[in-house]
């Protein structure tokens, strides 16, 4: 465009889900927050978002000085029309928008993309966990993603395990990758009023104490370790409730199969997909949020509780002990009685848990998506010298 004195991004946000369930996970609040932000990371650029049908009334209320949307009218929230989608119209869309850039946010550019690709890659689950994806999702991903990455100016890596997998699995130069971690909303994730999570409690029917596994009900999740290391703990289970809260994603029947196999049927419940405003206040009310993910990109359930005060355990598997760095306890994926003795440790040591609690929260304030957004500006700037 004549005249222009900035920069013009383009953002391919097509994966930013507006419905309920699994899908509005960790990107598609990668994406939400990245667009939030982004407006007030650099002056000299602008943005502009490729969005899906769905979003057409996002777009009246979202257009501002710095960002715009373009809503595609291809049903792409279907994901085969959104692949065509991104290969054929997202080439054309770009060049006649005038883009100087295009930021694909979840691993896959287009192949012929008329301008500069940046690309976000989130994990390579794919990869390294291979039978745990439908053989379709498979190939697509590992194939797609492995171009996207070399033919890309700057791969963005969001923990430095993923950088690691990138260059050994990927064969990318590490020096065309920019690590830049998630952030967390501390407006949001935060230690909540006494009244407030009280009433939680009693509209929720929740006890006092309770453990908590908050995200996607997959495999590598690892949450059928957790099952079995809660049916071990049988000092406080009649009291203490499992409760496993998100949106089914994949391979999710054993999970459900396991519970009765254990016995857990009245012991572990399953609240389903948690709304957004929701999430702080089941954070709050869990004794410990418990994650033993075997592999993770980043992680961010991990790092919303622990801003919201509360005792996490992890694993020590791929980005995990990145996020934590001594603010919860870790334990080996695979082990069952190690998971276990952590349940009981937190459950029922009050001083333990406050010693994390304290931890968890100053380890949090590290991360912040106004921190994300800059680095991001920043590995726009690289891309383009």
């Amino acid at each position: 465009m004549k005249g222009q004195t900035y920069t013009y991004v383009g953002l391919n946000a097509h994966l930013l889900s507006m419905q309920a369930g699994y899908r509005r996970g960790g990107i598609h609040n990668y994406i939400q927050q990245l667009i939030r932000h982004l407006a007030d990371a650099d002056p000299s650029q602008r943005y502009l978002v490729f969005a899906g049908r769905t979003h057409a009334g996002q777009r009246r209320q979202a257009d501002q000085a710095r960002i715009s949307w373009q809503v595609s009218r291809w049903p792409t929230e279907r994901p085969l029309v959104r692949i065509v989608w991104e290969q054929a119209a997202q080439p054309w869309a770009a060049r006649r928008s005038g883009v100087h850039l295009l930021h694909s946010l979840a691993f896959v550019s287009p192949m012929l993309s008329p301008v500069p690709a940046v690309i976000t890659v989130h994990d390579l689950s794919f990869l390294r966990y291979p039978e745990r994806f439908r053989p379709a999702n498979r190939l697509y991903l590992s194939t797609m993603t492995r171009l996207s990455c070399r033919r890309a100016r700057r791969v963005i890596a969001v923990s430095q395990a993923t950088a690691d997998e990138i260059v050994r699995l990927l064969g990318v130069s590490a020096a065309h990758i920019d690590v830049i971690p998630h952030g967390v909303e501390h407006d949001r994730f935060q230690p909540v009023p006494a009244a407030e999570l009280h009433d939680f409690r009693r509209k929720k029917e929740l006890p006092e104490r309770l453990i908590l596994y908050l995200g996607t009900l997959e495999p590598r999740k690892n949450i059928l370790t957790l099952l079995e290391a809660y049916g071990r703990t049988r000092a406080f289970r009649e009291s203490v409730p499992l409760v496993i809260a998100g949106g089914k994603g994949w391979y999710y029947e054993e999970i459900f199969e396991r519970v009765e196999q254990l016995g857990l049927t009245d012991a572990v419940r399953f609240p389903g997909f948690v709304p957004d405003a929701e999430i702080p206040l089941w954070y709050n009310a869990a004794t410990v949020f418990v994650y033993p993910s075997i592999y993770e990109g980043f992680g961010l359930p991990l790092l919303e509780a622990m801003a919201c005060g509360t005792a996490v355990i992890g694993s020590t598997a791929s980005s995990i002990p990145e996020v934590v760095q001594g603010a919860g306890l870790l334990v080996a994926p695979d082990d069952v009685d190690q998971l276990s003795d952590s349940l009981d440790r937190v459950v029922q040591d009050r001083v333990l848990r406050a010693e994390l609690s304290e931890r968890g929260r100053a380890r949090s304030v590290n991360f912040t998506w106004q921190a994300t957004a800059a680095a991001t500006a920043a590995s726009y700037r690289r891309a383009l010298s």
